[in-house]
């Protein structure tokens, strides 16, 4: 009888290991599939101070409504990141213009490549999971100050975009639910998050 009640409590915890592995890579492989669907942005102040800071959301605001332009007609963010490519100059002058027309005369890079995020909630309580992403960065001057990031392609907490693409034309329902989970009460964002930056680390 002891025997029988081991076995089945042995083989009720390995069920559930197996079930919660199984859960775990599930959810890692709808992460990487969110990762390869958006492109992102980053985009460094010169510094904390409240100038510098408004001229960050500046500088945000004319970049996102150009976006809005370069992405037209795009339907994945390979599409999304070719044509942001072609139009990279384009985005240089339009934040050089802007710092120029507030009175600064400060550097600005912007670089398109992979960049390492954390797990992120924005306002509009969409959560990307942590990992590596296509990114468009950018530094203004020193690149000091508090930092703003979100997602470019597809719009998702892009505060003046008007895009036509819809973030149902380019992610999964899956992928879409997940988004929309709170990390709070989803332990796998927390789990993915450490894989993620343990292994960033070690390549």
């Amino acid at each position: 009888m002891k025997r029988n009640l081991k076995i089945l409590f042995v083989s009720l915890g390995l069920a559930l290991l197996f079930s919660f592995i199984f859960s775990i890579l599930s959810f890692g492989k709808t992460c990487e599939g969110i990762r390869n669907s958006v492109l992102r942005m980053h985009i460094v102040a010169n510094s904390d101070s409240d100038s510098d800071q408004q001229l960050k959301l500046k500088v945000r605001d004319a970049l996102l409504e150009k976006g809005k332009n370069i992405f037209e007609g795009a339907a994945s963010s390979c599409e999304a990141e070719k044509k942001l490519l072609d139009g990279r100059d384009e985005l240089y002058q339009i934040a050089r213009d802007v710092i120029t027309e507030n009175g600064y005369n400060y550097e600005i890079k912007i670089n398109i490549g992979k960049c390492l995020f954390p797990t992120r909630t924005y306002d509009n309580s969409i959560t990307l999971p942590a990992g590596v992403y296509d990114a468009v960065n950018v530094v203004i001057g020193e690149g000091k100050g508090h930092n703003w990031w979100c997602v470019m392609f597809p719009p998702m907490c892009l505060p003046v975009s008007e895009s036509e693409t819809d973030i149902e034309d380019v992610l999964s329902s899956d992928q879409i639910n997940l988004i929309q989970s709170d990390p709070k009460y989803e332990p796998r964002f927390k789990i993915v998050e450490v894989y993620e930056f343990l292994i960033n680390k070690i390549k």
